[in-house]
């Protein structure tokens, strides 16, 4: 039990890991169960020594990884919820913490509705092209450009014409109500 290495069998997924790395959090079950002189928390080991832990594997990983380094990384077919049950039941406050604040971001950022566009479609020729992108005013973007031929003679050259799509987020209000922006972009 001295071991540098501790062997845990998480719902029949095993996964290996320092004593050092189990007790970054010293009120955690982890720490409890194999990091203590001797073992605060009494658990049966499986035919390998490793401690049996009868919970979902698939929430374990990112626990162990925060552990590990000390950032939240869930994969996004992972319910954040899952790994916050998982923080409660290691007893990893600063993980759950975490996950909670993540979870209040997303809510928050849900809550906004997704982001809206304006999109405006101006028309130039050739020879504006350069100075109408490099002049759009702050927040539009270029989207797309659509050649419409030629319909401008000056003397024997055609002067090729296009419109240019541009799109700016529209801006979201406290109250909720969607407000398209004032300015234009410039021709």
């Amino acid at each position: 039990s001295s071991s540098k290495w501790v062997r845990l069998n998480v719902g029949g997924t095993y996964f290996v890991s320092t004593r050092q790395t189990l007790c970054r959090e010293p009120k955690s079950f982890l720490c409890r169960l194999c990091c203590q002189d001797g073992p605060e928390l009494g658990s049966d080991k499986d035919e390998t020594g490793a401690y049996l832990i009868d919970r979902d594997p698939t929430y374990f990983g990112p626990i162990l990884n925060y552990l590990r380094h000390g950032k939240l990384i869930i994969n996004k077919e992972l319910a954040e919820e899952g790994v916050l049950e998982e923080a409660e039941f290691y007893n990893i406050a600063s993980l759950v913490r975490l996950v909670k604040e993540r979870i209040r971001d997303n809510e928050n950022r849900t809550s906004q509705g997704p982001v809206k566009h304006v999109y405006r479609v101006l028309q130039c020729q050739e020879e504006e092209l350069t100075q109408m992108v490099s002049t759009m005013s702050d927040g539009w973007k270029f989207e797309q450009l659509i050649s419409i031929g030629s319909s401008y003679n000056y003397g024997n050259e055609d002067q090729a014409e296009f419109l240019c799509v541009v799109s700016r987020e529209l801006n979201n209000s406290t109250n909720g109500i969607v407000k398209e922006p004032s300015e234009k972009a410039k021709v």
